[in-house]
């Protein structure tokens, strides 16, 4: 049996493969400290629960729309009117399996073969494959972490091409935890405009910003970006509900109308019962989204003053999301227990292996010489984590 050349081209998601590891030496009764995933540890918030409980008993059990119940639309639209004053019809929203399915629905829509799409690097590590798997072609523009890894205007135009069609921007960032300020993405915003190109902006992070910073939804930015771009967010990360599976697109009407159009033969309409629960989650009390960003946020302080204290790493300040993208660069081409490991792909796995901490190599976002490490887990994790960490760093010769 022969698996097509596309399939065979696909890189596995080194995130799962490195928590898929952790968890089978956890299983193997060895200590292993799970740095790997991008999951809140949190329990999905009881209310929440409720309601998908309470969906179950009044039978939404059945097959919904497509691409979302009505309810669960209007409610996205509702709370991006409220926290960013834009205006979009529920009709514009599909509601998918996870913010991935979603990302992966507006990049088939929109591309053709051998279409172009931006992506600054490091990315997350599904962007580039999600772009092989509709033909186009993924470019990948590195930035630099003197600049917090962030798109220059200048960079962005020298990658444009006459087959450019799509920047794909991640705001809050994974892997990296920076945040683009409003004044940068105008600049990237006339840029667009300029050049007559969409965006898809993966916000899934709009909530978790720390030390005061202010987010901008990429639409808000310049008058006519809503008409050029796919907004893509969902619950996993806000409301600690990744298993739920429950993420969305806001797009123009004819880009939304064409992704249902393309669930509906994909994957018919997502979980009912998590639909209602995302339901609560949005319209229901918010303090809870604040409690664990004021957690979340306790923890980026020490991961970044833990990291500080150990020498020839460096990293770039962290305003969102919940990782440290470390430099490690220093470390490598070094023994380790008198085995010389030059990437970061040998130095995760050894460091699994011997300290029995995951943590994601750089190479899997496009960025050799760093280690992503999440920040989503107990202090007691963090610090045992963080001292292995520094004493494998320190083992090397």
């Amino acid at each position: 049996m022969k698996i097509s050349r596309l399939i065979q081209s696909l890189e596995p998601s080194a995130t799962l493969a490195m928590s898929a590891k952790a968890k089978q030496l956890k299983a193997e009764g060895r200590n292993v400290l799970d740095l790997s995933v991008g999951e809140p540890d949190f329990p999905t918030p009881w209310h929440i629960c409720e309601a998908a409980i309470a969906a179950m008993k009044a039978g939404h059990t059945h097959y919904t729309i497509a691409s979302g119940i009505p309810e669960l639309k209007k409610a996205v639209v509702e709370d991006y009117k409220r926290r960013y004053g834009l205006e979009y019809s529920p009709s514009q929203v599909v509601i998918s399996n996870g913010a991935k399915h979603a990302i992966h629905n507006a990049l088939t829509v929109l591309l053709d073969p051998e279409d172009e799409v931006i992506i600054p690097s490091p990315y997350w590590v599904s962007y580039s494959e999600l772009v092989k798997l509709t033909g186009a072609k993924p470019v990948i523009v590195p930035t630099r972490e003197d600049n917090q890894f962030k798109l220059t205007p200048e960079e962005f135009r020298r990658a444009i091409t006459p087959k450019t069609k799509l920047l794909l921007l991640c705001t809050p960032s994974n892997p990296t935890g920076t945040t683009y300020t409003k004044e940068e993405l105008e600049r990237l915003a006339d840029i667009v405009l300029e050049h007559d190109l969409m965006v898809l902006a993966d916000e899934v992070y709009d909530q978790l910003t720390y030390g005061g910073f202010s987010f901008s939804s990429f639409p808000t930015i310049r008058p006519g970006l809503p008409e050029r771009t796919v907004v893509i967010n969902g619950v996993s990360k806000t409301y600690a509900m990744t298993g739920w599976r429950i993420g969305w697109s806001i797009s123009p009407a004819k880009v939304a109308t064409a992704m249902g159009d393309l669930q509906s033969q994909e994957t018919s309409n997502p979980c009912s019962i998590s639909q209602y629960a995302a339901l609560a989650a949005l319209t229901g009390p918010q303090d809870c989204v604040a409690e664990m960003r004021g957690e979340f946020a306790r923890r980026r302080n020490f991961v970044c003053q833990r990291l500080r204290k150990i020498p020839n790493i460096t990293f770039p300040e962290m305003s969102g999301a919940f990782y440290a993208f470390v430099n490690i660069s220093h470390y490598l081409g070094k023994k380790y227990n008198g085995k010389v490991i030059n990437g970061t792909a040998d130095w995760c796995l050894e460091f699994l292996a011997r300290e029995g901490v995951a943590t994601v190599m750089g190479s899997a976002f496009g960025a050799e010489g760093y280690v992503r490490l999440s920040f989503a887990t107990s202090m007691e994790v963090l610090e045992e984590a963080l001292d292995r960490f520094e004493c494998f760093l320190q083992s090397a010769s």
